[in-house]
């Protein structure tokens, strides 16, 4: 059994990979053999990720707010808090906070063999405002 007392430091998101603030905060990483990796994840309003993918799905449970979730080639689907979202393995997809108010989710993901967590595109150019 492992405790940790002390997460690392609130990081922003990667511009090339979110628009809007966004704040990861990672709550898991434990060592190989493992895989998981968990973060808590804090969008201002209107603020989402680029569409991306991730090699063995991903689980988002939303924690606060309200926020926007859509798969490729399907429709913009809400979510709010308490509601959880599984993503498919390689299902491209965004996610992030809706247009008036923030949103907070936990992301949880299983890297691959070789460390990858997601594989990022192009950034969402129709955002519903």
């Amino acid at each position: 059994m492992h405790i940790t007392r002390r997460r690392p430091d609130s990081v922003p998101g990667p511009p090339e990979n979110f628009t809007g603030t966004v704040w990861l905060d990672e709550i898991a990483a434990p060592a190989a053999p493992s895989r998981l990796r968990m973060f808590n994840v804090h969008f201002a309003p209107g603020a989402h990720t680029a569409w991306h993918r991730h090699p063995h799905g991903q689980v988002l449970h939303v924690l606060e707010g309200e926020g926007l979730v859509r798969r490729r080639g399907g429709e913009v689907e809400e979510i709010r808090a308490g509601d959880t979202v599984w993503i498919e393995p390689d299902e491209w997809h965004w996610h992030g906070a809706a247009p008036h108010t923030f949103m907070t989710h936990l992301a949880v993901v299983e890297a691959a063999g070789d460390g990858t967590t997601a594989v990022w595109d192009a950034h969402v150019n129709d955002y519903p405002a």
